[in-house]
């Protein structure tokens, strides 16, 4: 029983120490996460204890679609209109659901933080979206601007710094328990048996210790600990056979220079927060990216759709045209050399049917593989024929803004620039404990012990003989006595004394202050040349408005007198005075000018989706919520379905 006394001290200790670990664990945790990590629970009565060592659990990633996709398909055709086209893209977009995961890293990372372990950093990459199936349309819909690029490339660069491990060490914020036992038979030979009364001395040694510490953000360390051991030994000259000798400490560190202060160590703290921030851009970032991709995509197939309707009527025109010179040739009245002219029309016009029509299906391939978890893995989706329910108009006068306002508020408005605001804000905390490095430590320490041991009197024979053992009836008793004199500390020791280290060059300490200094300089830097760069961003979205709106006008024109034209030469031909040839030459000027007011009427709708983008308004203009998008549910309905399907 008297060996058992230190380790149900320990025990005893562990035990009146237990709330107060709980309490520290709790104010510890991290707060006002948007989605919080899932803890095992586990069962048990012990549960309590074991649920910080058990692994987070987080749930498989969902490749089901949203009912919304299958609610608008109908007879092999998906009618989509541009809103439902943006609900399934923020329902079912990879891309998208990707960058979800972003705010959830960035939370675990606050609580790696508050524990006061270094950050292992949030990806701040955009994917860009989806191009259209043509050459051209990379540089029409402007996704992948310079602005972009730079704010992308001057995050990568600043990635290294909120991973950095440079600066004063950070305290360990959580606290922890260490423990030993030892259970220890050990038997010496001894030349003499002056000191022991025997010439082999065994002893017993059971030794049980705890410590208890725990780190703050002002700098400090603290640590309680008890100590334990229970000795018995065949030692005549002992007058306590067995005894327990306890200890109980509390040791104190104090940075007084280097370290010193919440401002320091808490600065991982402050920019796992900003982190938290940032993913929340990143995000709305990739939602804006998305939307404006999924825009571009279609009102791209609405135009392709349109082309295909003018290469239909132009096919009809040629077929018509080969049929009548055909009746005309049998009658004797035409050479039959025009019916050759005539087919070789026909087979032009049904080559840019057919371009005109995969290039459709290509769009629609697209479009149906970004607005789907698992592509066109479906039959039924793969099938499927979209149907836009929406068509491109233009307005019939502009809405004049100052330009001036407009780049203020794109400045305002654009998350890539308040990303990079975030980088300059983190590179100046961090600063801090690079500043904090480069002086000498000096630190405060502390301690206080309090002694105590007790005892049985020796039951063997003392080693003088006619002597007997008279032990202090002070120290005879157990674990309640022991207590009692650790408590009224009867056998204290205690001192206090200073740390000091000096380094001659701080040759390291230097070069890191100075590597993030000139580091906030080139951020500097790269913010005032990203706000540069989105002011112009917007003037040319504004100047590609206005010359697509110039570019539809014109190409109207145009057409209507292609239009008149050819019905002009039609009537010559009618009356001998022209010919096949020039009236085929016209009727090709009358598609291409159609096409070209089609290709314009696309190029104003994605003028438009740019302007937007660049003015960071894509969200509001669209009506979209950034909390839906998050949560990948829209609440919209979805369009009702039309009773006629639109050619």
């Amino acid at each position: 029983m008297h060996r058992m006394q230190p380790f149900i001290a320990v025990v005893c200790s562990l035990l009146l120490l237990a709330p107060v670990a709980g309490a520290q664990t709790a104010s510890q945790s991290p707060t006002n996460q948007l989605n919080p990590p899932k803890i095992e629970s586990g069962r048990g009565p012990f549960s309590w204890l074991t649920r910080n060592y058990r692994a987070t659990e987080v749930p498989p990633i969902n490749l089901a679609n949203s009912n919304r996709l299958e609610s608008l398909l109908r007879a092999g055709k998906l009618h989509l209109s541009l809103q439902d086209a943006i609900a399934m893209a923020l329902e079912n977009n990879l891309d998208i659901e990707l960058q979800r995961y972003g705010p959830q890293i960035a939370d675990a990372n606050i609580l790696r933080a508050k524990a006061g372990g270094f950050l292992r950093g949030v990806s701040t990459s955009v994917t860009a979206g989806p191009s259209s199936a043509t050459s051209q349309s990379a540089a029409q819909t402007g996704i992948n601007g310079s602005a972009a690029s730079q704010a992308q490339s001057a995050q990568q660069g600043a990635g290294n710094v909120l991973i950095s491990q440079t600066g004063s060490a950070i305290p360990q914020l959580d606290p922890a328990i260490q423990g030993f036992m030892r259970w220890q038979h050990q038997t010496t030979p001894q030349s003499s048996s002056f000191i022991t009364g025997t010439n082999a001395y065994i002893q017993r040694n059971d030794i049980g210790n705890f410590q208890y510490t725990q780190g703050f953000l002002t700098g400090t360390t603290l640590g309680v600990g008890y100590s334990g051991t229970n000795l018995s030994s065949n030692n005549r000259s002992a007058d306590f056979n067995p005894s327990t000798l306890g200890t109980a400490s509390l040791n104190f560190t104090q940075h007084l220079l280097q370290g010193f202060g919440i401002a320091v160590n808490s600065r991982q703290i402050h920019i796992a927060k900003n982190q938290r921030e940032l993913s929340d851009l990143v995000f709305k970032q990739q939602v804006i990216t998305t939307v404006s991709a999924i825009m571009t995509l279609y009102w791209d197939l609405v135009a392709f759709n349109e082309n295909v309707r003018v290469k239909q009527q132009a096919m009809g025109a040629s077929q018509k045209l080969y049929e009548d010179n055909k009746k005309q040739v049998e009658i004797g009245t035409l050479a039959p050399i025009e019916i050759v002219r005539a087919e070789a029309e026909v087979a032009s016009r049904q080559q840019d049917l057919t371009i005109a029509e995969t290039q459709v299906l290509q769009q629609e391939t697209i479009i149906k593989n970004a607005l789907s978890k698992n592509g066109i893995s479906s039959p039924t989706v793969a099938e499927a024929r979209i149907i836009p329910t929406d068509m491109m108009q233009i307005p019939g006068v502009e809405a004049i803004q100052p330009l001036q306002d407009m780049m203020a508020a794109a400045i305002h408005a654009r998350p890539e620039l308040a990303q990079t605001r975030i980088n300059v804000e983190d590179q100046k905390i961090s600063i801090r404990g690079s500043k904090s490095a480069l002086l000498p430590t000096l630190d405060l320490v502390a301690n206080l012990n309090n002694n105590g041991l007790v005892g049985q009197p020796s039951t063997l024979p003392p080693n003088v003989p006619g002597t007997t053992h008279t032990g202090n009836p002070f120290f005879i008793g157990g674990t309640s006595t022991l207590l009692t004199q650790l408590l009224s500390r009867n056998f204290p020791d205690y001192g206090i004394g200073f740390n000091l280290n000096i380094p001659l060059r701080n040759r390291a300490a230097h070069a890191d202050m100075m590597t993030d200094e000139l580091n906030l300089r080139q951020q500097e830097l790269g913010l005032q040349r990203l706000e540069n760069q989105v002011r112009v961003d917007v003037q040319n979205a504004v100047i590609g408005v206005r010359q697509a709106r110039a570019q539809y006008d014109s190409a109207t024109k145009a057409r209507v007198l292609e239009e008149q034209t050819l019905d002009a030469e039609q009537k010559k031909f009618e009356l001998g005075a022209s010919t096949l040839y020039n009236v085929i030459l016209v009727q090709r000027d009358l598609v291409q000018a159609q096409s070209n007011e089609v290709t314009a009427l696309g190029t104003y709708a994605k003028a438009r989706v740019e302007l937007d983008r660049s003015l960071g308004q894509t969200l509001d203009v669209n009506n979209i919520s950034l909390d839906e998008a998050y949560g990948g549910k829209v609440s919209r309905p979805a369009s009702q379905i039309p009773a006629v399907s639109q050619p």
